[in-house]
């Protein structure tokens, strides 16, 4: 997927028809998450790359697989949490923010790991009082 051509409706209505089938999950909270390969550049920014986009929740185990389901493992490690309120179609304002100021001026890089969204019951879509966490991986920047 890439954000030209992006099919994010798609995915997330083909993902919630089966949601009710996941007996394992540990909550209601929906996960958007983008898988980027290493030589993907924020910096740079291209609409036209291309990235992984999945739409999920977090189970107990993988025990019991819905058919035409697949798993993901998140490795863990370090994360930076924001808090996005607003409308779903507001968040580019956050992102231009957590990539354009805060990550340059902290003591961190980007780490190669999958980002995402936490959707919880604050989390309305469109209405301007949503709420959606956007976690970023990141590691200490190196020292010189």
């Amino acid at each position: 997927m890439s954000l030209i051509e992006n099919r994010t409706g798609e995915l997330w209505r083909s993902f919630m028809q089966k949601r009710k089938e996941i007996s394992t999950a540990i909550n209601n909270d929906l996960i958007s998450m983008q898988v980027y390969n290493a030589s993907y550049s924020f910096e740079n920014f291209n609409p036209g790359a291309i990235f992984e986009k999945w739409a999920a929740v977090e189970v107990t185990d993988f025990n019991q697989v819905p058919d035409g389901m697949e798993t993901f493992l998140l490795e863990e490690g370090l994360y930076a949490v924001f808090l996005h309120k607003g409308a779903a179609s507001t968040g580019a304002k956050t992102f231009q923010y957590i990539f354009g100021v805060w990550l340059p001026q902290s003591g961190y890089t980007l780490d190669n790991r999958p980002h995402f969204e936490v959707l919880g019951e604050k989390y309305k879509n469109e209405d301007p009082e949503s709420e959606e966490e956007i976690w970023i991986p990141i590691k200490a920047k190196k020292k010189d």
